[in-house]
């Protein structure tokens, strides 16, 4: 069958690849970003001040020198549609997605969900928490199929055979939110290391306390 003789199966795989050019915020990174006052909330946009360290959704900088390796043209296609697998331990929908990837030879970064924040960040992003989920680009696919992946990674342009070479070594899964270790408390000073004066002797509170305040 040739997709030229069939116009509406021309324009759903035009449609199928002009969504992949755009890169979501999904794979921008997730911040997780603790308020003033004690507050925890998750952001694809860095805080103000530097108390959270983005983990990147698309390939990490371990991964970006393992994808130095590549030929030119997978390479091109990794950078215009990353691809990121979210997996938990003893997920078996997220080993078969996982197998597919790797028999097909897809370079593709893995966030793992394993604390309360990963789940909530990957609420945020994917809108659920029932796993797996891969990003191809700015696509996202919530469960496993493989007929749907393969769909999609054909129209990304992945090769449907491994490429990669023999010395290609992918990269160790990481946590899908990571925060920064927190800045020390500075050390006493000399004057705060000195004693302090004798407090005063407590003073007992009036008999009466019409405003009804305990101390």
């Amino acid at each position: 069958m040739n997709i030229h003789t069939f116009p509406h199966l021309r324009m759903a795989a035009l449609g199928l690849v002009l969504g992949l050019v755009s890169f979501s915020a999904l794979a921008q990174g997730v911040y997780r970003i603790v308020g003033p006052d004690g507050r925890v909330s998750y952001s694809d946009q860095p805080p103000p001040a530097a108390n959270a360290r983005p983990v990147a959704s698309g390939a990490s900088g371990a991964a970006g020198g393992a994808n130095a390796q590549l030929p030119f043209e997978l390479r091109q296609v990794v950078s215009r549609y990353p691809v990121v697998l979210y997996t938990s331990a003893e997920c078996a929908p997220c080993n078969n997605g996982r197998n597919l990837l790797n028999a097909r030879g897809i370079p593709y970064s893995e966030k793992t969900i394993t604390t309360n924040e990963d789940a909530e960040a990957l609420k945020r992003l994917s809108g659920q928490a029932s796993l797996p989920v891969v990003t191809i680009g700015s696509q996202q696919i919530k469960g496993y199929s493989d007929g749907e992946w393969t769909q999609f990674l054909d129209a990304a342009g992945y090769p449907k055979q491994s490429a990669l070479p023999t010395a290609y070594r992918r990269a160790a899964p990481t946590p899908l939110v990571a925060v920064a270790p927190a800045t020390p408390e500075a050390p006493a000073t000399t004057a705060q290391s000195q004693p302090s004066e004798a407090p005063a002797p407590p003073v007992a509170p009036p008999a009466t306390n019409p405003a009804g305040i305990r101390f």
